[in-house]
């Protein structure tokens, strides 16, 4: 395990409340971390309202009240090929993908350490997770805030990223870094969190897919009688499980399928009906973060999407490394191309996670 009071340490600063508690975190411990900007703005400003401009000043003037060096790392491109393709090449062919869980990956600790924080031993972030050494090994494990825990957004990281990982308020719950942050007048402790994906500002996430793939209309279909009910905008519009935004009158209306080759949109009438529902499905390409752990437990809970619920489930190894998920309980929205994050039975070490299949 490294000394942390000999490393170098990177801290990127995002100009939010989280980040900036981290910086006062490690100055307080009698560390002095340089700090980053990472700059991966909208490709044109003028169509897509963005805050960078604020959250740069934010980070100065926390960068400044530390004494910390303050260095902005250009990220526009990398984010944009690599993040923005892998998104709208899943759902383009009809999956679920989570750009901000790919955001860690490619850009936080990926990008960044090319470009810079290979110079460094760890690299610090305002996330909301812990790291422990057990028997040797290094795991990323879960924060005490069950509603802001981020272990999942952090479950496709590689192993060497988790290694220079460092989430110096993951042992915080969320009204905790407030407190700290209005206790050391942070000019930005009654900021509000950032929504949405990582690095659109306010841009709707419709938008954005609309940018790239534009609209293909075709029919919606109730899965039960397979009469035509209505008309979509292009199946990347919609998720497995999405009640929302169909357009469509006498509902509820859930969607419960996706047919690609025929551009039809499948939905099933009635509160939660049981089409929606799944107890067993399969991962693959399981990304495990631990150096030196290749196996998942028979029992252990899982997560499909970000929410405060564990599931818990058997899980059964397949001798070409796929892993099926047999869940206790019917899992509500399914989707392939979703990642499913899968910790132990005690919610507190994450293994990693794999992509849901079909």
């Amino acid at each position: 395990m490294p000394d942390i009071n000999h490393s170098r340490i990177a801290v990127l600063l995002s100009g939010g409340v989280d980040s900036s508690v981290v910086v006062y975190e490690l100055v307080s411990r009698g560390l002095h971390p340089d700090c980053f900007y990472i700059k991966i703005g909208p490709e044109e400003k003028e169509e897509w309202d963005c805050n960078s401009e604020e959250d740069m000043e934010m980070a100065t003037a926390v960068a400044a009240k530390y004494h910390c060096s303050l260095q902005v790392v250009d990220c526009h491109k990398e984010y944009w090929s690599q993040v923005t393709r892998y998104t709208m090449e899943k759902v383009k062919a009809g999956y679920t993908p989570n750009p901000d869980v790919m955001c860690n990956r490619l850009i936080k600790f990926g990008a960044f350490d090319e470009k810079m924080g290979h110079n460094y031993d760890l690299i610090a972030t305002g996330h909301y997770a812990q790291t422990e050494w057990i028997d040797g090994h290094k795991w990323l494990t879960t924060s005490p805030d069950p509603v802001k825990d981020q272990t999942d957004f952090l479950a496709q990281i590689y192993q060497w990223q988790l290694k220079k990982a460092l989430f110096p308020i993951g042992h915080y719950e969320k009204n905790e870094v407030r407190e700290i942050a209005e206790r050391e007048h942070l000019i930005n402790a009654k900021r509000k969190d950032s929504q949405g994906i990582c690095f659109l500002g306010n841009i709707d996430y419709n938008e954005y897919v609309r940018r790239y793939l534009g609209e293909q209309p075709g029919d919606i279909i109730e899965l039960e009688t397979g009469r035509v009910i209505g008309q979509h905008r292009g199946l990347w519009f919609h998720t497995i499980g999405q009640r929302k935004g169909l357009g469509l009158g006498g509902g509820p209306w859930f969607v419960v399928k996706k047919d690609v080759a025929k551009n039809i949109l499948f939905v099933s009438h009635g509160y939660d009906p049981a089409t929606a529902y799944k107890k067993d499905f399969r991962i693959h390409d399981f990304d495990f973060l631990t150096e030196g752990i290749t196996a998942l437990p028979e029992r252990a809970t899982f997560k499909i999407r970000h929410t405060p619920e564990y599931h818990p489930a058997t899980i059964e190894t397949d001798a070409d490394g796929i892993f099926t998920i047999h869940s206790d309980e019917p899992i509500h929205g399914v989707a392939p191309g979703q990642f499913c994050v899968i910790y132990d039975e005690q919610r507190h070490k994450c293994y990693g996670s794999g992509e849901i299949t079909v």
